[in-house]
C-alpha cells in the first residue's frame, strides 16, 4: 500500500511539472534576487549580500547630496546631486517659498565612476559653487529632486536623449505660495547632453494631487521589457511613506497612478529609488531608504525588486545597507541610495549613498542560492532557452564545488548532460561555462523545455545565462 502511495504522488507530480507552462528566459541574464526560477531548494537558501563600504581614493570628497543621480554614458559618468545657495536657509527659518528657491542642481563628471571633477559649465553663476557646476537653477520646486536618466527608447530624437523630473506638490499650508509660483507636481525636462536643459513644457506632466507630496526621488526610465516609460514616485498610502507607479508612450500623458504593494506593516519607505538593472534590465532594483520616525529618524536601506506591475518582491526584509558604527549613519535621514548601479571595475559594481559614500558588490551578487559545505540542490522551475553554452556566476571556498544537470520537464537526465557528467567546478568566476564529458554544447536542447538541477557545497550561485 505505500508503494502505491509513494507512485501516485509521483506521478502526480510529474503531470504537474509537465503541465507547467516553461518560462522563456532566451539568453536574458537571470539573477537569484527572488525566486522567478526558483523550483526547489534542498538544504540550501536565497541569501543577502552585504555591500562593502569603499574607502575614497583622493583626498577631494566625493560628490555627494540628496536625491542624487548617477548615470554612465559612453565615455563618462555623470553625477547630479543637490545643493543649497545658503544651506543656513531652511524651511524651519525662512519659510518654504525661500527654501526652494535656494536649491540647485549641481553636477560633477568621471571616467571611472570612482575619481570625480567639478567642471565649469559656464551656464549659471553662484559665489556659493565657484567650480562653476550648476546645471539647473532658479526652477522653484524642481531643483529639490531634479532625477534625470538616459532615454534608450529606440528613435528618440537626438534632442531628447537626456529626460528628467522634478518638483514637489504643494502641501496644504502652502496653498498660498503655489497660487503665487503655479501649480506643483513633476515637471518634464530633456537635454541632448545631459547638461543643456529645457521644459518639455510648462505644465507638470504628473499632477501635484497624485503624489502627496512627491517629496522624495522620483525615478523614470524607458523599459524595453514593458516598452513604456516607467515612473516610480513617493506617495502617502494609508498614512505611510509609499511608493506609486505610472507609464507612458510619449513622457507626457501617463496612466492612473497605482499604489505598489511593498510596505511591510508600519513600514515607511521614503524614497522609491527603482531602477532597470544594467545586466538583466528586465529586472527593477529597488533601494528604498527605511525611514524609523520613532527612533529619531533613523534610517537604513533596503533591497526590493520587482518585474512590472503594481507588487514588489521582499525576499528580502533584513536591511541591505545598515546606519553603521559611526553615529553619522544614525543622524536623521542619514541614508540615501543614489540612483544609479554601475560598474566599476572588472568584477565590480558601486552603487553611491549620501555623505559621499560608495559601496561595492560583485557583479550581479545581491543575492545568491547558497548552500553550506554539507551539500545542498537547487532545482529550477522548468523553462526553455535560446543558445548553446550555460554560463554561470558563482563562487565556492576552496573546499566546495557546484555540478550541474540538465534535465526534461519530468525530471529526467538528458543522456550526457547528468550530475555524473558535468565536470566539477570550483573557484570563484563572474562568467564561468558550464562543461559535461561531452562539452559545453547545448544546441540540441534549445527551445525545449528544461530544468537545471544544482549540486552545491558552500558555495553561492549569482547568476545564469546562455549564450
Amino acid at each position: 500500500m505505500k508503494h502505491s502511495i509513494a507512485l501516485v504522488v509521483t506521478c502526480l507530480f510529474a503531470v504537474s511539472v509537465q503541465a507547467a507552462e516553461p518560462l522563456n528566459i532566451g539568453s536574458r541574464r537571470e539573477l537569484f534576487v527572488d525566486r522567478t526560477l526558483v523550483g526547489d531548494l534542498q538544504n540550501a537558501t536565497l541569501k543577502l549580500h552585504e555591500p562593502r563600504l569603499a574607502e575614497p581614493l583622493e583626498k577631494e570628497a566625493r560628490p555627494h547630496g540628496h536625491y542624487a543621480t548617477v548615470l554612465k554614458a559612453n565615455d563618462k559618468y555623470q553625477f547630479y546631486y543637490r545643493g543649497d545657495k545658503d544651506p543656513q536657509v531652511t524651511w524651519k527659518t525662512h519659510g518654504i517659498e525661500a527654501y526652494h528657491d535656494g536649491e540647485v542642481t549641481l553636477y560633477a563628471e568621471s571616467k571611472d565612476g570612482i575619481h570625480w571633477s567639478l567642471p565649469k559649465l559656464g551656464l549659471f553663476e553662484h559665489p556659493s559653487f565657484p567650480a562653476g557646476n550648476i546645471v539647473l537653477m532658479n526652477e522653484f520646486l524642481v531643483n529639490h529632486n531634479f532625477t534625470p536618466f538616459i532615454d534608450t527608447k529606440p528613435s528618440v530624437p537626438a534632442d531628447q536623449k537626456y529626460k528628467a523630473l522634478g518638483g514637489i506638490a504643494f502641501q496644504p499650508h502652502q496653498s498660498a505660495t503655489r497660487d503665487k509660483r503655479g501649480p506643483g507636481g513633476l515637471k518634464a525636462f530633456v537635454s541632448p547632453d545631459g547638461i543643456h536643459w529645457k521644459k518639455l513644457r510648462d505644465e507638470p506632466v504628473v499632477p501635484e494631487d497624485w503624489g502627496k507630496y512627491f517629496d522624495s526621488q522620483n525615478y523614470a526610465f524607458w523599459s524595453d521589457s514593458e516598452q513604456c516609460y516607467v515612473c516610480y514616485f513617493r506617495r502617502f498610502i494609508k498614512g505611510m511613506r509609499g511608493i506609486a507607479r505610472t507609464t507612458s508612450q510619449d513622457f507626457i500623458t501617463w496612466t492612473p497612478l497605482v499604489e505598489m504593494q511593498a510596505n511591510l506593516p508600519n513600514e515607511h519607505l521614503y524614497t522609491p529609488c527603482t531602477q532597470p538593472y544594467f545586466r538583466a534590465p528586465q529586472i527593477y532594483i529597488a533601494m528604498p531608504t527605511r525611514f524609523m520616525d520613532k527612533r529619531g529618524a533613523a534610517t537604513d536601506v533596503l533591497l526590493m525588486t520587482t518585474r512590472g506591475g503594481n507588487s514588489y518582491d521582499r525576499e528580502f526584509t533584513q536591511s541591505f545597507i545598515r546606519p553603521g558604527l559611526s553615529k553619522d549613519g544614525w543622524a536623521n535621514r542619514a541614508n540615501y541610495a543614489a540612483i544609479g548601479i554601475h560598474q566599476t571595475s572588472d568584477t565590480e559594481m558601486s552603487m553611491f549613498l549620501t555623505g559621499g559614500r560608495r559601496y561595492t558588490l560583485r557583479l550581479d551578487g545581491f543575492a545568491s542560492v547558497n548552500a553550506p559545505l554539507t551539500g545542498g540542490e537547487f532545482l529550477t522551475k522548468p523553462l526553455t532557452f535560446s543558445g548553446k553554452q550555460l554560463e554561470i556566476n558563482y563562487a565556492t571556498s576552496a573546499a566546495g564545488q557546484v555540478r550541474v544537470e540538465l534535465q526534461d520537464a519530468a525530471g529526467k537526465p538528458f543522456p550526457g548532460f547528468s550530475l555524473s557528467d558535468c565536470e566539477p567546478i570550483w573557484g570563484d568566476h563572474i562568467a564561468r561555462i558550464v562543461k559535461w564529458k561531452s562539452g559545453d554544447d547545448l544546441s540540441t536542447l534549445a527551445g525545449k523545455p528544461v530544468r537545471l538541477r544544482f549540486e552545491m557545497s558552500d558555495a553561492d550561485l549569482f547568476a545564469i545565462q546562455f549564450h
